[in-house]
């Protein structure tokens, strides 16, 4: 018989990048913009399926495979959207069949002088074993330090 348990955890990340609220939303709103950064890394991850589906109410889906064999599935509903300002939406994630956690995930793009501040707080429901939101919010950590440098890389044509 599993254990079932949960642990509560709360972080909040803080990122000022040299772009635009507008810019710095779009990395996240934008099918193209959120497929620069959000990803595993390439040599050691392969994409199963991507969906994105930007609006009150989508959902987006990012699920893939390891070198390993083991397959992580990100599932997020966006439950609420303030273009240039605000993003909230609530994701499960899964490692293989197991669900490891549920969060909500609260965005907020501040202008910062030229730039803009991008706060992330996050509060999650780690399951029944999976106690490790510190290895979450390092995970985050380095999410947004990628979706920094493609703000700064020439896009794509």
């Amino acid at each position: 018989m599993t254990d079932r348990t949960v642990t509560h955890a709360t972080f909040c990340l803080e990122r000022t990048y040299d772009a635009t609220p507008a810019r710095v939303f779009a990395a996240f709103a934008t099918e193209q913009g959120k497929a620069r950064w959000f990803s595993g890394p390439n040599e050691e991850w392969q994409i199963i399926e991507r969906a994105f589906d930007f609006r009150e109410g989508g959902r987006e889906r990012l699920k893939g495979r390891w070198a390993s064999g083991r397959v992580s599935d990100f599932s997020a509903t966006y439950q609420d959207i303030v273009p240039d300002e605000r993003i909230v939406y609530a994701y499960e994630m899964r490692l293989d069949d197991r669900k490891i956690s549920v969060s909500l995930a609260t965005l907020e793009f501040k202008p910062a002088g030229q730039g803009t501040r991008l706060v992330m707080t996050e509060q999650g429901a780690f399951l029944d074993g999976y106690d490790d939101a510190g290895s979450r919010e390092h995970g985050t950590a380095i999410l947004l330090d990628r979706v920094g440098a493609s703000l700064v890389e020439p896009a794509e044509a």
